[in-house]
């Protein structure tokens, strides 16, 4: 923000174009950070009768605000860029705007680092890739340098032509988002991540099978639900203690992991289709509401 709030000046003073395009997304990337905020203060509340899982989606919502204002950031830019090609105005004060695209630079590398920096110690997917977001934003100031030296060299349409290229630069940066945020709500994960749960479980002995194996995101903190065949001859307390194993290794085997449930089901009938009951599959639902 304090980056936004100085390039803006140097916009009003010297009418560059380009700078403008690159305030307005940093100006967008500051007010991502309010939604962000407080979803990370939302998900902190406990679960309720009513929000049974907590308030982890909170973050989800946030993104899709986050990528709505960035995408906003990106139509001004846009249009900014284009009617300064049909109503050409002089770039002044180069020396500002040179120095504004290089604090933009720096302001946003500091960002970046610290953003990743906690991301990555919190286990938030969502800030890491923001810090990783904050990191590209800063080489879209540098572009700004780009614009600034060929105003100089007696070319001003580059000034335009860089707020179009930084344009295209946040709409990709939009598709990127979007892909996260819209996969993180359809509870989309890495398959990676179901691979590594494969191989943690079949090194315990006792499990004859894995044949569920569901992962989803909440907020920045992953759950996983996992289906286990063990021996039919077994007590209950013995396959108990097997699950108890289990959830274990997976804890301490996969840090990621916020928490881990275990279903465990004989050999030869297990997995969740053999928990449906085909004659109710046609029934219709009850209704629960009061």
């Amino acid at each position: 923000m304090a980056t936004a709030l100085f390039q803006i000046l140097i916009v009003w003073i010297s009418g560059s174009v380009a700078l403008l395009a690159d305030t307005l997304h940093n100006f967008g990337d500051a007010a991502t950070a309010i939604p962000l905020g407080l979803a990370f203060l939302l998900s902190r509340k406990k679960p309720n009768k009513r929000f049974t899982y907590g308030y982890g989606r909170a973050e989800d919502l946030a993104g899709l605000l986050i990528v709505f204002l960035i995408l906003l950031s990106a139509v001004v830019a846009a249009y900014e860029s284009i009617s300064r090609f049909f109503y050409p105005q002089p770039v002044e004060f180069l020396g500002g705007v040179i120095a504004a695209s290089i604090i933009g630079f720096l302001g946003n590398e500091f960002v970046a680092k610290f953003r990743i920096k906690i991301g990555k110690e919190i286990g938030s997917a969502a800030l890491v890739a923001d810090g990783y977001h904050a990191r590209a934003d800063g080489f879209t100031s540098l572009a700004v340098l780009f614009g600034a030296f060929g105003v100089w060299l007696g070319f001003p349409l580059s000034d335009p032509l860089i707020g179009l290229l930084i344009t295209i630069t946040i709409l990709r940066i939009v598709w990127d988002a979007g892909k996260s945020v819209f996969s993180r709500m359809l509870d989309g994960v890495e398959p990676d991540i179901v691979d590594e749960i494969h191989q943690v479980i079949n090194k315990i002995e006792e499990v004859g099978n894995v044949t569920e194996v569901r992962v989803r995101w909440l907020g920045h903190r992953l759950y996983a639900e996992v289906n286990i065949a063990v021996d039919p001859l077994l007590s209950v307390e013995e396959g108990h203690l097997i699950a108890v194993e289990v959830r274990h290794r997976m804890m301490h085997g996969l840090g990621y992991l916020s928490n881990v449930i275990v279903h465990v089901d004989p050999l030869g009938s297990a997995g969740e289709s053999f928990h449906r009951l085909p004659e109710h599959e046609h029934d219709n639902l009850p209704s629960h509401s009061h």
